[in-house]
């Protein structure tokens, strides 16, 4: 799927679907990874279980991946998933966050909820963040997939979510190894995995424009060794760059060619130059 479908898809459904991004052999590294990440999350206080945000401990939760293994950073540079990025909300975005999400069977639903709305207060007119959410399983109603409630990309307030919203949601379907695109306003919730021996593993990268803060505080998140390694482009798209929330403000502060000629005689004269 090119950008340009990518984008039409969105902006008119809400998400795009990339079937089959992930060959078997990369599908079978990052389980692997994301397996280890369990273990690791379980050892930690709190373990798996959110109880703030799952009502039972069916749903295994674990945070920070791109500490756990470098194939989750890799995931987050893809260019497939970078293109459906800014094909949601433009070029310049920083990465807020990069979670899993393991329901297994018998886990609830969560609350609904649309993740722009998370970290923006309303009215949201704009597409400021979006979910790539990778399907490590066949996803389907029966296995937990996420839901989620035609069209309420569109909403502006929280007003207008109707009060039987969930009753309106749809279930996401895709193969192992997809990812999908969800813009950030549109409103869903965690499925209820009702199979018998299915687990749905999905992994949620969580991209937003630049002059949003993250929800992870990657400064803090990241092992020294992790950043280390990083190159400038994936610094930037961490935001742990020296410089911080000034794109916007360059340019609308930056002199242009004949101001600045003009500043600099200004200034040479005043300082005896």
């Amino acid at each position: 799927m090119d950008s340009e479908m990518m984008r039409e898809r969105i902006a008119r459904d809400g998400f795009c679907v990339v079937e089959r991004a992930l060959s078997a052999q990369r599908l079978e590294r990052v389980r692997e990874a994301l397996a280890r990440g369990v273990e690791l999350t379980r050892e930690l206080p709190g373990g798996t279980h959110i109880a703030s945000l799952d009502p039972n401990d069916r749903n295994l939760r674990v945070n920070n991946l791109p500490a756990i293994d470098p194939v989750f950073t890799e995931l987050l540079l893809r260019d497939d998933a970078l293109a459906a990025v800014t094909a949601a909300i433009g070029e310049n975005v920083i990465v807020s966050n990069f979670t899993a999400n393991i329901a297994l069977p018998g886990s609830g639903s969560m609350n609904l909820h649309s993740d722009q709305a998370l970290v923006i207060p309303g009215p949201w007119l704009h597409p400021w963040a979006v979910n790539v959410i990778w399907c490590l399983d066949d996803v389907h109603a029966g296995n937990g997939a996420t839901r989620y409630l035609p069209g309420s990309h569109r909403f502006t307030t929280l007003e207008e979510v109707p009060e039987n919203a969930l009753e309106q949601t749809l279930p996401f379907e895709a193969p192992a190894g997809s990812f999908i695109a969800m813009e950030g306003r549109m409103w869903h919730t965690s499925g209820c995995n009702s199979s018998a021996d299915e687990q749905r593993r999905m992994l949620f990268a969580y991209y937003s424009a630049d002059f949003i803060r993250p929800q992870a505080n990657w400064s803090l998140c990241l092992p020294a060794p992790v950043r280390e390694a990083m190159d400038e482009r994936c610094q930037a798209l961490f935001g742990v760059t020296p410089i911080g929330n000034t794109r916007i403000g360059a340019a609308m502060t930056r002199l242009s060619g004949t101001q600045r000629n003009a500043a600099q005689i200004a200034a040479a004269s005043t300082s005896g130059g």
